[in-house]
């Protein structure tokens, strides 16, 4: 069994590792940095007289075999969503490509002519950056990049704002990533299985793997006490996992409805047929799914952001609510039973992943 000390042999690090090693060593103290970096928390705020820039940055996520113009779509996306999740519209990036050696002009030109529209579409500005080509460098992670947007003092909303007697929100249902990557991956198995027009939905799929629009729009209806009090993308260990971050973040509990968050039918096909045919227990709840917006919001306006949402063609549900810290997490299942929801620490989507590149 593995030790509660050791790390995961892939993905991010759990809440103690970071509790223990990374938090306390966060280099010189600034008042001016309002919210730190934090497990469970997608960006970092710095007040500049009465404005606050909010700050974020990942790994720039390049996969070949998404093909180059869904990966470069997918790489803006990915880094614009831990911005927007802030509820300010991303507005700069300062990007570093380290790219491969066997990466050709044409590859490249691909990439980031991709890069450079996505980012008009949402109104980011390349503000500085640096390029090359080096040994060493591989894929997936050809860099890394910092996403900012601009706001007032007050204008933003954090994983650390939810609120007893808030409502719980959640866009577009479980593992939207793992769904979008292995049907891209590996369209011959499911073809196989489900036929191409199966294929087909389960591969655009892929193009939801962003929370962008989903966090812009819910915060159009009003932050803090007048709406959205906090946004969080489910990532790695999926909805589950994201679900337990906001709760550690803003030191509250929930009580979730299981049956009223939505399951696309491709999730629910995708996650039974790799499990069936790795053996790894890939549980929907517990799988990386960029793309899913986690939103708690004031009760009197929980219907207003569900109603914005679908106007934009987005799905939600009311799928629970924010509770005092001391009644825990809790999740009603639909055949009537409780559990109490732990942080699942690792992604069953590695382990598939892994199994099915290794056939």
């Amino acid at each position: 069994m593995r030790g509660a000390r050791e790390l995961p042999r892939l993905g991010k690090l759990p809440p103690d590792v970071f509790d223990e090693v990374i938090f306390p060593h966060l280099g010189a103290r600034d008042d001016s940095v309002v919210v730190r970096p934090r497990h469970g928390v997608d960006f970092g705020v710095i007040e500049i007289g009465e404005r606050a820039l909010i700050v974020t940055t990942d790994p720039v996520f390049i996969v070949p075999e998404y093909g180059w113009e869904r990966s470069a779509w997918f790489a803006v996306h990915i880094l614009a969503s831990d911005a927007a999740v802030s509820g300010v519209r991303p507005r700069y990036m300062a990007i570093d490509l380290n790219l491969p050696v066997r990466m050709t002009r044409e590859e490249v030109e691909i990439v980031w002519t991709t890069m450079h529209r996505e980012c008009e579409k949402i109104g980011i500005s390349i503000a500085a950056g640096h390029t090359g080509r080096y040994d060493g460098c591989n894929y997936p992670m050809v860099g890394g990049a910092v996403v900012m947007g601009l706001t007032d003092k007050d204008g933003y909303v954090t994983p650390e704002m939810a609120e007893p007697g808030n409502k719980l929100i959640v866009t577009k249902g479980p593992a939207i990533e793992t769904t979008g990557i292995l049907s891209v991956l590996f369209p011959g198995l499911l073809r196989e299985e489900f036929g191409s027009s199966f294929v087909e939905r389960a591969q655009r799929v892929f193009y939801q793997q962003t929370v962008v629009e989903d966090a812009l729009t819910a915060s159009s209806v009003g932050i803090r006490e007048d709406g959205v009090t906090a946004m969080h993308d489910a990532t790695e260990c999926g909805l589950w996992g994201g679900l337990y971050e906001v709760a550690r973040a803003s030191q509250v509990g929930m009580v979730i409805e299981q049956g009223k968050i939505p399951v696309l039918d491709e999730v629910e096909k995708v996650c039974a047929f790799f499990r069936r045919l790795t053996g790894v227990d890939i549980d929907p709840f517990k799988s990386i799914s960029e793309g899913t917006l986690i939103i708690t919001a004031q009760a009197r306006k929980a219907g207003g952001v569900v109603s914005a949402l679908r106007r934009r063609g987005i799905k939600s549900a009311i799928v629970g609510d924010v509770v005092r810290r001391g009644e825990g997490i809790v999740v009603l299942k639909p055949d009537g039973t409780e559990e109490r929801l732990e942080h699942p620490r690792e992604d069953p989507f590695w382990a598939t992943l892994a199994h099915l590149l290794a056939r």
